[in-house]
C-alpha cells in the first residue's frame, strides 16, 4: 500500500507536468528543452524537502511549521531555478545567432509566457498544500485559547516580558545545546530509595471489635469548589464515616459560580466502582432513604458548616461536635464540605482509608478515560507499552487492542501546571511588569471579585507588591517558569503539556516562554472540537484530562506547590511512579532572589543555582508529621517498604 507521502508526490508531478505541457506549446525546442529540465530540478528539490510527509495522525505543530517553511522555501527557490533557466536558454540561443529582428519579439513572448506559467505554477502548487486534508487540528497560538475570563483582559497587548537579558542568554544556551546529549538524570527520580516503596492502602482496614455493627446514622455531604478539591472532601468524608460508625450518601457537588459547572459525582467518577472498593470499610448508599429526604437538615440543627469546625479538625472534634448531633437526629449534613479534616493526630486505620479511597476507589469515569486514553497516546505518538500510572488511570482504554506491531519509543514530555489565571493574579497582589494597565486591570478584577480581600486589605499591615515578590508570595509568571526549565537544561525541542487555560495576558504573556520552548501542547491542541465537545461546559471534567496528562508525564513541573492539582498529581506519582515519576517544585522565594541579578548573572552561574534550588526541593524522605497525605503518601498507613 503506497503512503501518503508516495501518492502526494505523483499528484504534484501531475500538477507540474499539466503546467509545463501548457508552457511546452509556446516554446521553441531550445526553451522546451531547459523548461523540461527545470520541471525535473523542481520535482527533485520538493522529494529532498519531503515536502508532502504530513499524515493524518500528526499534531507535531512544532515539525508542521518546519514544513510550512519548507514550502515558502520551496515558492523562493522555484522562481530561482526557473528564471536561472531562462537565462540560461536566453544565453544559448544568443550563441547560435538568434536574436535579430522578429526573434527579438518572439523571445521575450516566450519569456513571458514561462513567466505567467510560473506564477500558476506557484499559486496551484501552495493552494495543494493549504488543502484541508494537509492542516492541522489547531493551531496552538490561536489567541482564544489564552483569553482570561473576562472581557476587558481579552485584548492583544505587544510581549510582555521582565527579563529581556535572561531570555537572550537562554536562547543563546539553547542553541549551543541543540545537538549535544541531555543531562542524564534529567528525566528520572533523584531518589533510589524511591523505588523501595510500592502501594499497599488496598488492603482493608482493621474493624473495630468494639465497633457498633448498626449504623449511627447518615452522613450526606455537599462539596465545594473544583475538581480537587472536591476529591480531598469526598476522601474526608469515608474517613468520617468510618470514624463515626455512619452510612454514607455518595457525596453531592455544588454548583459555583466560579467553575460554573453542573457535573456531579458519577459524571466524573464510577459510582459503583467506588461502592465496590470500599464495602468492607464502610457502608454507602446513592441517595438518602424516602423518610430522611423529607427532613429540613437545617431546622433540626444537624447541618454543619465550616464556622462548626476548626479547619484542620480532629477526630476528637468530630466526636464531640458531630456524633452528638448524629445520634440525636439519624443524619448530619456538611455543607460546603472542603478541608476540614487534619492530618494527625489521626488513627493509622483512618489514614489508610483515606489513602485508600484517592488511590485506588476513585476511577473516573469511563467517557473520561477514554478521550484520557487518547490523549496520552496522541502526545506520546502511539506505540509505547501502558505503565502502572496509565493502566490506574485510564484502565482497559491504554490496551492497545488489535496492535500487534511492536512498541515504538515514546515520546517523552514534561506537564507543566502553569497558574497563571487572572483570579489567581490579581488574589496575589502583585505586580507583573505590565505596568499601569495591568495594576488597573487587576485592581478591577479585584473590586468585581474579591470584595472580602479589599475589605481586609483597609485594616492589614500594606505589604508592597516588591517585598511581596521577595517574600515568595508571587505566582511564577510564564516566563520565569520558561527560564527555570532551561536553566535545568531541557532542550528547545522538549515537548511540554500545558495544564489548565485563560492565561492571564494572553498570547502576550506565553511569547516569552514559546520563544524557548515552541513545542507546547494543550489537551485544545491534540484533540478535535468534536472530541472536545462532551466536557465544554464542564470545567471539573476537563481538569480530568488534564490531572491525567499531568500524572502519566515523565516529569511533572509546578509553579505553586500549594495548589491542590499539584498536590494530588505529585501524589499520585509518588504512590504508582515506581520511583521512576520526578516531579519539579520550585521555591518561589529562592527563584526572586536569582532573578533580582537579571542584570549581571552569568548564564553558568544562572544554571548552577537554579539546579541547587531544584534538588532542594527533592528532598527524599517518608510523609513528616502534618503533611498532606495525599501529597505524601510515603508513609506505612499508605505505602509499603521492600526489607
Amino acid at each position: 500500500m503506497e503512503t501518503k507521502e508516495e501518492e502526494a508526490i505523483p499528484q504534484a508531478q501531475g500538477l507540474l507536468c499539466l503546467v509545463g505541457s501548457c508552457c511546452s506549446l509556446r516554446c521553441d525546442s531550445c526553451s522546451l528543452s531547459a523548461h523540461m529540465e527545470n520541471t525535473s530540478l523542481i520535482i527533485l528539490r520538493m522529494k529532498e524537502y519531503k515536502l508532502f510527509k504530513i499524515t493524518s495522525s500528526s499534531i507535531d505543530h512544532h515539525s508542521w511549521n518546519k514544513r510550512m517553511k519548507g514550502v515558502a522555501y520551496y515558492r523562493w527557490n522555484s522562481k530561482t531555478l526557473l528564471f536561472h533557466g531562462l537565462k540560461s536558454s536566453y544565453k544559448h540561443n544568443s550563441c547560435r545567432g538568434l536574436y535579430a529582428g522578429k526573434k527579438h519579439i518572439r523571445t521575450i513572448g516566450v519569456t513571458f509566457g514561462l513567466l505567467g506559467c510560473l506564477f500558476m505554477l506557484d499559486s496551484l502548487v501552495f493552494s495543494f498544500f493549504e488543502s484541508p486534508n494537509l492542516q492541522p487540528t489547531k493551531a496552538f497560538n490561536n489567541s482564544s485559547w489564552f483569553q482570561g475570563r473576562d472581557s476587558y483582559i481579552n485584548k492583544k497587548q505587544s510581549p510582555v516580558q521582565m527579563y529581556d537579558r535572561l531570555l537572550n542568554l537562554a536562547s543563546s544556551a539553547l542553541a549551543e545545546k541543540e545537538f549535544k546529549q541531555e543531562p542524564s538524570n534529567l528525566w528520572v527520580e533523584p531518589f533510589r530509595q524511591a523505588s523501595s516503596w510500592e502501594p499497599c492502602a488496598e488492603r482493608k482496614v482493621q474493624s473495630d471489635p468494639g465497633k457498633s455493627v448498626k449504623s449511627n446514622g447518615y452522613i450526606s455531604v455537599s462539596a465545594n469548589g473544583g475538581l480537587n478539591q472536591q476529591r480531598v472532601a469526598i476522601c474526608n468524608a469515608v474517613s468520617v464515616a468510618y470514624l463515626l460508625n455512619a452510612t454514607l450518601v455518595i457525596p453531592k457537588f455544588l454548583y459555583s459560580n466560579v467553575w460554573k459547572d453542573p457535573s456531579q459525582f458519577g459524571d466524573i467518577y464510577q459510582e459503583e466502582y467506588f461502592m465496590s472498593v470500599l464495602k468492607e470499610d464502610i457502608r454507602i448508599m446513592k441517595e438518602l432513604p424516602p423518610h430522611m429526604k423529607s427532613l429540613d437538615v437545617e431546622a433540626i440543627g444537624s447541618q454543619i458548616t465550616d464556622a462548626d469546625l476548626p479547619k484542620e479538625a480532629t477526630s476528637a472534634d468530630y466526636i464531640k461536635i458531630v456524633l452528638p448531633l448524629l445520634l440525636r437526629n439519624g443524619i448530619v449534613h456538611f455543607l460546603g464540605y472542603g478541608n476540614r479534616l487534619g492530618f494527625d493526630p489521626l488513627p493509622s486505620d483512618i489514614q489508610r482509608l483515606r489513602c485508600k479511597c484517592n488511590f485506588h476507589a476513585l476511577k473516573f469515569a469511563p467517557n473520561i478515560q477514554q478521550v484520557g486514553s487518547l490523549l496520552i497516546k496522541r502526545i506520546r505518538k502511539y506505540g509505547a507499552l501502558p505503565r502502572t500510572l496509565d493502566t490506574q488511570l485510564l484502565g482497559k482504554f491504554m490496551e492497545n487492542k488489535g496492535d500487534h506491531q511492536p512498541a515504538r519509543a515514546s515520546t517523552k514530555y514534561l506537564a507543566l501546571h502553569l497558574r497563571f489565571e487572572v483570579d489567581m493574579v490579581a488574589y496575589s497582589l502583585c505586580e507583573f511588569g505590565g505596568g499601569e494597565n495591568e495594576r488597573k486591570e487587576l485592581q478591577s478584577y479585584r473590586e468585581s471579585h474579591f470584595s472580602l480581600l479589599l475589605e481586609r486589605l483597609k485594616n492589614a499591615t500594606y505589604i508592597s507588591p516588591a517585598e511581596l515578590r521577595k517574600l515568595g508570595r508571587c505566582l511564577l509568571t510564564p516566563e520565569e517558569a520558561a527560564l527555570v526549565l532551561a536553566g535545568l537544561g531541557f532542550k528547545r525541542g522538549t515537548y511540554i503539556y500545558l495544564a489548565g487555560s485563560h492565561i492571564y495576558g494572553g498570547k502576550s504573556r506565553m511569547d516569552p516562554f514559546t520563544r524557548l520552548y515552541p513545542n507546547v501542547i494543550t489537551k485544545e491542541s491534540l484533540l478535535t472540537p468534536s472530541e472536545l465537545a462532551p466536557f465544554r461546559n464542564f470545567s471539573s471534567q476537563l481538569a480530568a484530562l488534564d490531572f491525567i496528562a499531568c500524572a502519566t508525564a515523565d516529569v511533572f513541573a509546578m509553579t505553586d506547590s500549594g495548589s491542590q492539582l499539584s498536590s494530588l498529581v505529585s501524589g499520585f506519582r509518588t504512590y504508582y511512579g515506581g520511583g521512576h515519576a520526578p516531579t519539579l517544585r520550585p521555591n518561589k522565594k529562592r527563584i526572586a532572589a536569582i532573578l533580582t541579578e537579571n542584570g549581571t548573572i552569568g548564564w553558568n552561574s544562572f544554571e548552577d543555582k537554579v539546579k541547587k534550588m531544584i534538588q532542594q526541593g527533592q528532598k527524599y524522605g517518608i510523609r513528616s508529621y502534618g503533611r498532606s497525605i495525599y501529597r505524601h503518601p510515603m508513609c506505612p498507613e499508605c505505602m509499603c517498604k521492600h526489607q
